[in-house]
């Protein structure tokens, strides 16, 4: 097993809330791990095919929204997950989508919302919650010595949280920056995820994690930002950090 594929599958680990019944769903690229009060696999499945299908159907006849790396306009109406994407990434100055996995996630979980009370959906990093108790995330950031030992307090039992990870050095988010791990938190996850994206992208070297802060904050509806990057950390708003004992199945 390669050191990124244990990484993931350590992340997930770390992302199961007990007593809830957990499964796996992928179709192609979306590889959703889901926590809910009972088996959904199959409306899960019913629900990414729906979703993907809308991104599919806006990418044949429009390329610009698979390939562009900047945001874009919508003429007419479109599927929801579709002005998601291009909301939230219009907020976060990035392509729509650097957004996708976010608000797949987010669409799926909404969807399993009219059949369980409480559901985790975690599609490569980006996670929406909504559980009556709050839920701890751990964060893994690659080779930095503080990977596995810093988990997120996710307090979700009013409404639904997104909490989304870009990293230059981890799975398989494309970022332009190098940091381990940048984890936004939203309302919105198909914006936690575009914001994501963006503050990592500004992140080349230790010097720069102020300045990824002070830049993401200005993101409308992101309401938390940490930042890890070796052994230096940046923390902006809503924030909630418990220290962890260390990655757990290692």
């Amino acid at each position: 097993m390669s050191r990124k594929k244990k990484e993931e599958r350590l992340y997930r680990l770390q992302t199961q809330t007990n007593g809830l019944y957990t499964f796996r769903v992928a179709v192609e690229e979306t590889d959703l791990f889901i926590s809910a009060e009972k088996n959904l696999a199959h409306e899960a499945r019913e629900l990414v095919l729906e979703h993907r299908g809308y991104i599919q159907s806006r990418i044949a006849v429009d390329p610009e929204f698979a390939a562009g790396w900047s945001p874009i306009s919508l003429a007419g109406p479109v599927p929801g997950i579709i002005r998601d994407m291009v909301s939230g990434s219009k907020k976060a100055g990035v392509g729509p989508m650097a957004a996708v996995a976010g608000a797949i996630a987010e669409r799926v979980g909404n969807g399993l919302l009219a059949r369980t009370k409480q559901v985790i959906v975690e599609n490569g990093g980006d996670i929406f919650i909504k559980t009556d108790v709050p839920a701890m995330v751990g964060v893994l950031a690659g080779t930095s010595v503080l990977s596995g030992r810093i988990g997120l307090k996710i307090d979700s039992t009013k409404r639904p949280a997104a909490i989304c990870t870009s990293s230059g050095t981890v799975g398989h988010s494309k970022s332009m920056g190098n940091a381990d791990a940048v984890c936004v938190l939203s309302d919105s996850c198909a914006l936690a995820d575009a914001a994501a994206t963006s503050v990592g992208n500004r992140v080349k070297k230790k010097s720069d994690i102020q300045m990824a802060l002070d830049a993401g904050q200005t993101i409308n509806g992101v309401s938390g930002i940490l930042i890890i990057m070796g052994d230096k950390v940046g923390i902006w708003g809503k924030i909630d950090i418990v220290a962890l004992d260390g990655p757990r199945g290692a």
